[in-house]
């Protein structure tokens, strides 16, 4: 259980060092970073990282949606500067719950890191 638990700290951490690669104005998905991390259908763990890093500012958690541009993760974030505040302050158009031109705006750490 104590190396489950270590792997999963040390995914965690991989997850936030990728995310805080995320450029401002800029998002990527869930599945994206799985899949960079080597991790393909790692999404929903990419998700649990992204939840437990709440209040460590360093990790820009609001720049992980789903591979659709919804943010699905905005529950998570403090009312007073929720997920669609923080990404409109970015420049990023949200409307419904969904970011819009997501086709331009998307990273793909697989890309932009040169796998």
């Amino acid at each position: 259980m104590q190396q489950e638990n270590n792997d999963k700290s040390s995914f965690f951490q991989d997850v936030w060092d990728v995310a805080k690669l995320i450029p401002e104005g800029r998002v990527t998905s869930y599945g994206a970073i799985g899949a960079y991390l080597g991790r393909k259908g790692s999404a929903r763990m990419v998700g649990w990282a992204m939840n437990a890093s709440h209040g460590d500012d360093s990790v820009p958690a609001h720049r992980v949606v789903n591979r659709k541009g919804l943010l699905t993760g905005k529950h998570h974030f403090d009312e007073k500067n929720p997920m669609q505040v923080q990404l409109e302050a970015e420049g990023i158009v949200v409307k419904d719950n969904q970011i819009q031109d997501m086709k331009n705006i998307y990273w793909d750490p697989s890309i932009e890191l040169e796998l």
